[in-house]
């Protein structure tokens, strides 16, 4: 299709109707390019303005990735530190349970050797001892006693 207008044959004649036809085509045709090339320039804008958009995705998604692997070591070292401090609360309750453990036999120890001191400065006469509170007497060595007492066994 041709760009240029019709040509008139003569200014006073009315145009016959395929030159009108022509006519109508070409501004068609011009309106359609005109749109075309308004809409190309507003695409081709946007296109670039996706690919440069792309690219500074792209960096931020490599940053991303590499903060995020950082917090992933981080993360682990937290933990590290965690099952540390989680291990050595479990080893003072452990400590902590011995030493009662020491404690309450150190407490029987010490009373034990309570009763052998109070039995051998024992007072008065054999059989014979003063009672305290408790029912357990302090006099001399008693018959039993004279066997090897209740402690022989140990």
């Amino acid at each position: 299709m041709s760009t240029q207008p019709p040509q008139q044959s003569s200014p006073t004649s009315s145009p016959t109707p395929s030159q009108r036809t022509l006519e109508a085509k070409a501004a068609f045709t011009a309106s359609l390019r005109s749109a075309g090339a308004n809409y190309d320039a507003e695409l081709r804008d946007r296109a670039r303005s996706l690919h440069e958009n792309a690219a500074a995705l792209d960096k931020q998604e490599a940053e991303l990735r590499r903060t995020t692997a950082e917090l992933g070591r981080q993360n682990e070292q937290w933990e590290k530190v965690a099952d540390t401090a989680r291990e050595g609360l479990k080893e003072i309750g452990d400590v902590q349970n011995w030493a009662e453990l020491i404690e309450r036999d150190l407490l029987v120890v010490e009373e034990m050797l309570r009763e052998v001191e109070a039995r051998e400065e024992g007072v008065g006469e054999e059989g014979e001892g003063q009672m305290t509170m408790n029912g357990k007497g302090k006099g001399k060595k008693g018959e039993e006693e004279a066997k090897g007492g209740w402690l022989r066994w140990w």
